[in-house]
């Protein structure tokens, strides 16, 4: 016996819901994702000098295991499980560790003054320092939320965390932030005449 919500087989649009699309190619996935794993997997302290091997190694898993593909979460909380993993293998091989003192580096855009690309660095700067200040937790929930605009409840699936817990620790790392901020300004204020 059918539900009052079932389609009728003989109904116009029946097999509207056997439509599917095609999933994408692994070429489409790189471009448009290769941004987005590259700030991870700077976020997260890979030093600079290792971006490019990092970030070749989560597309080569990422072209391995797209036939595996389910669909359970966004193809980008799945890609960025992927990079949570690759990194965390990155930090265990060869004695590697994430970076504490290197600076994220990204090359300003064409026509930006000398002045503004000096702002830029020391924005970053100022930011890198401040991840730096929060435990890996925090800081990978503060990326991605804040960076990335991840969901509470895709952190929370990525993370294996409660959402709550999730919730906690993007206020603690909201906090080293906003505080580390204040800090700054009240410095430049100082040292305006």
């Amino acid at each position: 016996m059918r539900g009052l919500s079932a389609v009728p087989d003989h109904a116009p649009n029946a097999d509207v819901q056997s439509v599917s699309v095609a999933p994408p190619t692994f070429r489409q996935i790189y471009d448009e994702h290769f941004a987005f794993v590259w700030r991870l997997a700077a976020n997260r302290g890979v030093p600079a000098r290792a971006l490019e091997d990092v970030t070749q190694e989560v597309f080569i898993v990422v072209h391995r295991k797209l036939p595996e593909f389910e669909g359970r979460s966004s193809l980008r909380t799945w890609i960025a499980a992927i990079v949570r993993r690759v990194i965390a293998d990155y930090v265990k091989k060869r004695g590697n560790r994430a970076a504490g003192d290197e600076t994220l580096t990204i090359e300003p855009p064409a026509g930006v003054s000398p002045a503004e690309q000096l702002e830029r660095k020391l924005a970053l700067e100022l930011l890198d320092g401040l991840l730096n200040k929060m435990t890996s937790d925090q800081r990978e929930v503060f990326v991605l939320h804040e960076i990335e605009h991840l969901s509470g409840a895709e952190i929370a699936a990525l993370t294996a965390s409660n959402e709550n817990t999730v919730w906690t620790r993007l206020r603690a790392a909201r906090r080293i932030f906003q505080e580390g901020v204040a800090r700054q300004q009240a410095r430049r204020r100082a040292e305006q005449p």
